[in-house]
């Protein structure tokens, strides 16, 4: 039985899955397995995988698409080793990432361990300057080392910690069931506040010990509203005791209300997007009553009325 279990889903990224299979293969710490689970891909991903001989890699293909965390169910449920790892099919570990983190997790009272990452561009170069960048926004440069404090409000509030970038102790991820089914987006926030309201307790490694890739896609117009969704989903779980947090959530709900709205509004679905609307009116009545507006336009106007206000903003 391998110590460590790396799961890496896939979705028609065959030239860059072959990437971040080479990065666990170059690590210095060599008692793992990789799990790839393949969501449906209709590239040359199974041609791919049929080349690779060591046996430490086992490749789960689903004939069709199940869904990004129902794919990432799938490897977590196939996975064996003590410690757990899942990063995306176009991120790669560095090589002593694993060395390093199953380190801290020696300590058995340690239930995860998260680390500081690079950024990559999609030629796998590396960019100090958003890499410091995207550390600075989300709180890892000034996140001290070792035990982490007050996790939940970190967790909730902040966001440092990057799924991808945190070795698990995989006992400890079967205790909250790991991921939620059919949340697509938004999913490793989700867990890490799990995690942190099971009473977790969590490590920093201030290290860049992981690569995570910067990309057009990831951007996209069009996972907007799919994306704000599960965001809702994702915000409208929880109760928490705290009255801080409770604000904070309230405020953040209201705010993904009327992104959604909008955005619901711009692609059509016009009535579930003037209801999101008039739910967020309070917290913005200039930007809920504008997009209230834009949705008595017609169709074949209404697109060009968004971009224009883009281009105001």
């Amino acid at each position: 039985m391998p110590n460590v279990s790396v799961c890496i889903p896939t979705f028609n990224r065959v030239n860059l899955l072959s990437g971040a299979i080479d990065s666990v293969l170059q690590q210095t710490y060599t008692d793992w397995e990789v799990i790839v689970c393949d969501d449906g891909s209709t590239d040359d991903t199974a041609e791919m995988m049929a080349t690779l001989t060591d046996r430490r890699i086992r490749y789960l293909r689903h004939p069709q698409n199940i869904g990004k965390s129902n794919n990432m169910i799938s490897g977590f449920e196939a996975a064996s080793g003590e410690y757990f790892i899942k990063f995306d099919d176009d991120d790669r570990l560095t090589p002593e990432f694993l060395t390093r983190t199953c380190a801290v997790l020696a300590d058995d009272t340690i239930d995860f361990v998260s680390t500081d990452h690079w950024v990559i561009d999609i030629d796998n170069e590396r960019d100090l300057a958003k890499t410091d960048a995207n550390s600075q926004r989300w709180g890892r440069a000034d996140l001290p080392a070792g035990t982490i404090a007050n996790l939940l409000e970190l967790a909730f509030i902040k966001q440092p910690m990057q799924i991808g970038a945190t070795l698990f102790r995989r006992q400890t991820l079967q205790t909250v069931g790991y991921m939620r089914p059919n949340l697509q987006n938004c999913e490793d926030n989700d867990l890490f506040v799990r995690l942190a309201l099971a009473g977790a307790k969590g490590y920093y490694l201030p290290e860049r010990l992981m690569e995570y890739r910067f990309h057009a896609e990831q951007h996209s117009l069009d996972r907007a509203a799919r994306y704000l969704a599960d965001k809702l989903q994702y915000l409208e779980s929880y109760q928490f005791e705290s009255d801080e947090l409770t604000a904070v959530q309230q405020g953040r709900i209201a705010e993904t209300k009327l992104l959604l709205g909008l955005r619901l509004v711009e692609k059509g679905e016009t009535q579930k997007g003037q209801a999101l609307l008039r739910s967020a009116q309070a917290s913005s009545p200039p930007k809920a009553l504008a997009g209230l507006a834009l949705s008595l336009l017609p169709m074949s106007v209404r697109g060009k009325a968004f971009n224009f206000l883009r281009k105001l903003n």
